[in-house]
């Protein structure tokens, strides 16, 4: 990366881009993603969050996933089990990002999450810093018991996002945001 980005101008310019043209995405940036993720911060120093990234007929896993959740929701009603495989494949490189919260009694659940939850951010910011596009999904699949199996999940362990990143086939949409004067409230004495 030749030229780096302000984290403030990422944080105001990052933007959720769903299309995505179908590149490979470099091992290299993969990398620095991952990398960004794991200096998420984590209460007690757990670092909970699980990546599993896929690419190319890696992607099967999630679209096979996505299939048959599918075909459960749909009962006897016929569904195009291919059209909801295809999900899998609308970015070249999806990062599935789970928490796996510690068992230590000190631990609560919650901060866990948020924990893994801050790993998103910080992978979604530092594929901006890159030049790639990407979107945070989540829905109802994915929180399916048979997402859970797909990645061979342990009962106390879930996903918290799947990641679709690539080049972006797109113009990013303008951001917008009500001021944050009208979200907060000071306390002082």
């Amino acid at each position: 990366m030749s030229e780096t980005i302000d984290v403030f101008e990422a944080i105001r310019s990052r933007r959720s881009i769903g299309r995505l043209k179908d590149h490979a995405v470099e091992d290299k940036l993969i990398h620095e993603i991952l990398e960004a993720g794991n200096w998420a911060p984590s209460h007690h120093g757990t670092e909970p969050w699980r990546f599993y990234v896929m690419t190319g007929d890696g992607r099967n896993v999630l679209a096979d996933a996505y299939g048959d959740i599918a075909v459960e929701a749909a009962g006897e009603t016929p569904v195009d089990r291919e059209k909801h495989r295809a999900k899998a494949f609308r970015a070249p490189l999806v990062i599935a990002v789970a928490v796996s919260p510690s068992p230590a009694p000190r631990v609560v659940r919650a901060e866990e999450l948020a924990a893994a939850q801050a790993a998103v951010q910080n992978m979604l910011l530092a594929a901006h810093a890159l030049g790639l596009a990407a979107i945070w999904r989540s829905g109802e699949p994915m929180y399916h018991s048979r997402m859970q199996a797909a990645f061979e999940l342990a009962e106390e362990e879930e996903l918290v996002a799947l990641l679709y990143i690539g080049e972006p086939d797109m113009v990013p949409p303008q951001g917008k945001r009500r001021p944050y004067e009208e979200k907060t409230t000071w306390l002082r004495s």
